[in-house]
């Protein structure tokens, strides 16, 4: 599956990640250039999970670093959020 871009938030609050499908299994999660973590769907429990960060490969991508400074929001991967991604993964998936 190749990478796509999703919208996670509302209004001003909505921000574009990139989604990029992994061969073990789970999708990295970028947000402006760097890795901002990875999410799997679990079939034990039929939710979405935050990936540890020890079994996430970020490859040639640098892991995201938060810039205070800058205009970007502040992007937690928490449950409601993990579970947003993960929806939109699932219709994405769905449109193939």
């Amino acid at each position: 599956m190749d990478p796509f871009n999703i919208k996670t938030g509302f209004g001003e609050h909505e921000v574009t990640l990139t989604i990029l499908p992994h061969e073990n299994g789970y999708y990295k999660v970028i947000y402006f250039g760097g890795v901002l973590g990875a999410v799997r769907y679990e079939n034990d429990t039929d939710l979405w999970e935050v990936v540890p960060p020890e079994e996430v490969e970020a490859g040639d991508l640098p892991l995201y670093q938060d810039d205070l400074s800058g205009d970007r929001l502040k992007i937690v991967l928490d449950e409601e959020t993990v579970d947003e991604i993960g929806e939109e993964i699932e219709q994405m998936i769905n449109q193939k």
